[in-house]
């Protein structure tokens, strides 16, 4: 399935990102052997790894804090507590998505261009709900597999596209 999805950027691709875990830097992979097999890239590039994008990774100041409140809670139930009020030890989901833009903007491709930015679902459901100013998601709002969030700077902006819906926001500074 990455590998497929990787052949249908339709833009030349500059750079793979990842989460460090290894089902994600898998599929990092993949997706780049899809864009090499389209010709958007020449050679299959390395991944970098960063824990910006690990679960639940960019939310979280204190691992040891969080992790079995995580754990106990399950996902679902945690995402949707932390939409609600954030736990002690993690950012709102406000900082969250202000820390993620920060990172995509230090990574932003030249136009025409793209970069992939592989996550876990936990952070893509926290952060499209924070973009659509929503306290809450359902089943419905949870990522599918291989689901991408599309984002993308200019104007002092963010804009985004899910599911089809485009969105934008000032920068937060």
């Amino acid at each position: 399935m990455a590998r497929e999805w990787g052949t249908q950027l339709a833009r030349p691709v500059e750079a793979f990102y990842s989460s460090p875990v290894g089902r994600c830097v898998n599929t990092a992979i993949a997706m780049a052997e899809g864009a090499r097999k389209a010709g958007l890239i020449a050679d299959i590039p390395e991944v970098t790894t960063d824990t910006t994008l690990v679960e639940p990774g960019c939310y979280v100041e204190d691992l040891n804090q969080v992790g079995p409140t995580f754990l106990k809670m399950g996902a679902f139930r945690f995402l949707n507590q932390h939409l609600q009020e954030p736990f002690e030890g993690m950012l709102s989901p406000a900082e969250g998505r202000s820390k993620l833009a920060a990172y995509l903007k230090a990574r932003e491709p030249a136009s025409g261009h793209l970069n992939v930015h592989v996550t876990h679902d936990t952070i893509l459901a926290v952060l499209v709900a924070e973009l659509h100013g929503r306290r809450r998601i359902s089943e419905e709002d949870w990522p599918w597999m291989m689901e991408g969030l599309w984002v993308w700077f200019s104007g002092g902006q963010m804009h985004w596209v899910w599911r089809g819906e485009h969105g934008h926001r000032v920068l937060d500074h």
